[in-house]
């Protein structure tokens, strides 16, 4: 559990191993705190009595069926004289009963991120590559957490890809990867970024699975459009957490995937969404030609997909100090938006509801300083979100606070962003919110960027969220 200072308190443990809730609870509270799943594996182990093995399973929320299957989805996992890898075989693993061969354990290590000796193989690291065994074992010293992090997503991309280029499946299932993927969508909207890329990973090992096979051409477009918006999912998420280089090289994959399904919305879609990289991080140009590109794909039709590239095309414009452009971009946007009649509550993470539109809307008027019709924009989208959602409320206050500065009201400004920052919870404070938090500082008179109130938010947005 979590104390008041931050820290996993360690009760214990029982004489029997606790049952998954505990695992669960054990989960959320060092999520919340932003621990690492490493970390949060060693206090389930401690304190619920299962195998480290087990416990690196409970520290992603997996279940074995799906664990299973993103273990089969690793490059390698198939190669011949390799184990039979589903969810009986890595019960038997977890238990004890049985123990993997080395090169197995090697598979879980790259899997869950981890050494050997963090997964309870203290007998099998001697036989690992360096590189996977435990620091101490008269080893060089594994991988750190980046690294790591980076080739586990650079190989599931890659095995994508060489699907994708490679030349059957039943309706039911089918139909239960859609139901998978769609849930995956709505979770999108309000899970924090770390843990939902393990669930879409997940699920696209799945969809991978049935897709390395050619299949025929009615299956393929629905396997290939599943792949778009996961890799397109995957993308976002890597930039949200600031994975620049993998976000780009993942949107390629979901540009190429989408493509290959041959359905112009979901090829618009993914284009206008691959869009917000360089909207945020620059070239900013890149982000309108992607964002025209998809507004041609909808050719005129009104559509919720043809609204969402309008309103992020005049939003680039807008950045780019473009204000006739910005205009004509989102008034068509509004008028495409009204005919599509795409408005509504319900809300994924591919969907662009009414509370979505007022957020670009607001990020149009905030940049060109039309600060009234900008507050206007995100007074509508407030009143529209739920309580449980992700950081699109934070982004439209930081965007108020933008505002504020632009109207010369610095302190206010300060405070009101700081106020945001501090109420997010640590897990959604990822760089994105960072680098819009300190917008708001750029926004402020030359004059006062040394004021008491700026340097406050300074140093807030440089401490280390545990020390918040």
């Amino acid at each position: 559990m979590i104390d008041q200072e931050g820290r996993m308190v360690e009760p214990v443990p029982l004489s029997t191993p606790h049952g998954p809730g505990c695992a669960k609870a054990l989960r959320r509270d060092g999520e919340e705190a932003g621990l690492p799943p490493l970390q949060i594996a060693k206090s389930i182990h401690r304190h619920c009595g299962v195998s480290l093995l087990r416990a690196q399973r409970l520290a992603l929320g997996l279940t074995l069926e799906r664990a299973a299957a993103a273990l089969r989805a690793l490059p390698g996992a198939g190669s011949r004289g390799a184990p039979k890898l589903d969810r009986i075989q890595l019960g038997h693993w977890e238990s004890g009963d049985r123990t993997p061969k080395a090169a197995t354990v090697g598979l879980l290590c790259r899997f869950y991120g981890g050494s050997a000796e963090d997964l309870g193989f203290m007998d099998t690291a001697a036989h690992l590559p360096v590189a996977m065994r435990a620091p101490g074992l008269g080893a060089a010293p594994a991988e750190d957490d980046d690294s790591m992090f980076d080739r586990q997503f650079d190989q599931a991309r890659r095995a994508v890809d060489r699907t994708l280029a490679a030349s059957s499946v039943s309706a039911g299932q089918l139909d239960l990867l859609d139901e998978q993927v769609l849930e995956a969508r709505h979770q999108y909207v309000y899970t924090p970024p770390a843990p939902m890329l393990t669930a879409l990973l997940t699920h696209l090992g799945e969809v991978n699975n049935l897709a390395a096979d050619r299949q025929p051409a009615v299956v393929q477009v629905r396997l290939s459009e599943l792949t778009a918006m996961l890799s397109t999912l995957i993308a976002d998420g890597l930039m949200k957490l600031g994975r620049l280089s993998q976000s780009r090289y993942w949107y390629r994959t979901a540009r190429a995937a989408a493509d290959d399904s041959g359905n112009n919305e979901l090829r618009a879609r993914v284009r206008a969404q691959a869009a917000m990289l360089p909207f945020y991080y620059g070239p900013v140009e890149t982000a309108v030609a992607l964002t025209r590109e998809a507004r041609m794909l909808c050719h005129g039709r009104p559509s919720a997909t043809g609204a969402f590239a309008a309103a992020a095309e005049a939003r680039a414009h807008a950045k780019l100090g473009n204000e006739e452009a910005a205009l004509t971009a989102i008034n068509h946007a509004t008028r495409v938006f009204e005919q599509s009649g795409a408005g509504g509550h319900d809300a994924d993470a591919f969907s662009f509801p009414e509370r979505r539109f007022h957020l670009y809307e607001s990020g149009t008027y905030t940049a060109l300083g039309r600060t009234r019709q900008a507050r206007q924009a995100q007074a509508q989208a407030l009143r529209l979100y739920p309580a449980e959602t992700g950081i699109d409320p934070a982004l439209l206050l930081l965007e108020g606070a933008i505002c504020l500065a632009k109207d010369r009201s610095p302190a206010e400004a300060c405070e009101m962003a700081g106020s945001t920052y501090l109420r997010m919870a640590v897990a959604h404070r990822t760089p994105i919110v960072d680098e819009r938090a300190r917008d708001v500082l750029t926004a402020l008179p030359p004059a006062v960027r040394k004021s008491r109130s700026a340097r406050d938010l300074n140093q807030l947005l440089a401490l280390p969220p545990g020390q918040m």
